[in-house]
């Protein structure tokens, strides 16, 4: 295995390749390095076929989806990842090839309801779910705290001791740890139980990224930092929140919601969850350009879906700001609603 750290700062890339067949992954790319990527690549004579994301990402720019396009990788993320620029949706127990590599995929939620950590040989790239003698924080929307104390202790301790980790982050100029380490050691997790790790938790007070609000909801939409009037933290607290159950029983109601479906139009065909009968599929990019249209819909109940829940909340705050008052944006998205049994179109 040929394997590196690319960037030599806080943030971490790192490349894993098979040195028999030359076939390359890149784990959290940032997209300000794409020179220095592809550099890399021809240095070593590499083919990059995996551009993986462990979690969207909040204080930088995915580079993933712009490695697809310039190098034709496939970009890997979980399931749950909110964006429509992943050509491959793992979950726990999958394997990636990378030439005659593989990589095991944990799901390990908690820092995002997206994270995953990757095993291959003697090593684990745990994004920010373990940090080196810390933890990702939890304060995100979506974050969970709970979540990630499983994670860490029933996923990643899991792990042999002598297994090397490798965080998406570290801020002090560390490299490298290890599980055994980790579990000895690590001041946020060591000794303390669940509840315990949650209040903790949930009191850090820490500051928010200086880029969230340019990085952050651009990374989970797949799209430009101006490609639309992006909603502020603020608007997004305002979203109201309709559960799977909740809108199920609306639809059968004599005046059922129009449904807004704001995902990409071959996401819809491929993405394997079908779309719910009825729904008006226009993607959240196409809003802006469709203001008047939308407008018209002043008066009516409408619920806002896509994948995950996450760009529909969005696209939900984006409404409410052309003026519809009655928008609610559907929990847990397609997949919640094809998990939950009720009826879809193909």
């Amino acid at each position: 295995m040929l394997f590196r750290e690319l960037n030599q700062a806080s943030c971490k890339t790192y490349l894993v390749a098979c040195q028999d067949t030359r076939r390359a992954a890149l784990i959290d790319p940032l997209k300000d390095h794409l020179d220095r990527y592809i550099s890399m690549l021809a240095y070593h004579r590499l083919a990059l076929d995996l551009a993986i994301d462990t979690h969207t990402h909040a204080d930088h720019r995915s580079g993933a989806a712009a490695l697809h396009d310039l190098l034709d990788a496939r970009v890997v993320m979980h399931k749950r990842a909110p964006s429509p620029r992943v050509d491959l949706h793992v979950d726990d127990g999958d394997r990636l090839a990378v030439g005659e590599l593989a990589l095991r995929v944990l799901y390990t939620p908690g820092h995002t309801p997206d994270g995953i950590s990757l095993v291959v040989e003697d090593r684990v790239f745990c994004g920010d779910t373990l940090l080196i003698g810390g933890t990702g924080r939890t304060d995100f929307a979506g974050g969970d705290p709970g979540a990630q104390y499983e994670s860490i202790t029933r996923q990643l301790f899991a792990l042999p001791d002598k297994t090397l980790l490798f965080p998406a982050h570290d801020y002090r100029g560390r490299t490298c740890s290890t599980i055994g380490k980790e579990k000895r050691d690590n001041p946020r997790v060591v000794g303390k139980t669940k509840e315990e790790y949650v209040d903790l938790m949930n009191h850090l007070g820490l500051p928010l990224p200086d880029k969230i609000q340019s990085v952050l909801q651009p990374n989970q939409c797949g799209l430009e930092e101006n490609a639309i009037p992006f909603p502020t933290l603020e608007q997004l607290s305002q979203v109201r929140e309709l559960t799977v159950a909740e809108l199920a029983a609306r639809l059968s109601e004599p005046n059922p919601p129009i449904l807004i479906d704001v995902r990409e139009e071959q996401e819809v065909q491929c993405g394997g969850l079908g779309i719910i009968p009825g729904s008006r599929l226009i993607p959240l990019r196409e809003l802006p350009a469709r203001r008047q249209e939308l407008k018209t819909l002043k008066d009516s109940v409408i619920v806002t879906l896509c994948r995950a829940g996450v760009r529909s909340a969005i696209a939900a705050a984006i409404l409410r700001s052309f003026g519809l008052e009655q928008v609610y944006n559907l929990t847990g998205g397609m997949l919640e609603w094809h998990s939950s049994g009720f009826a879809r179109d193909f």
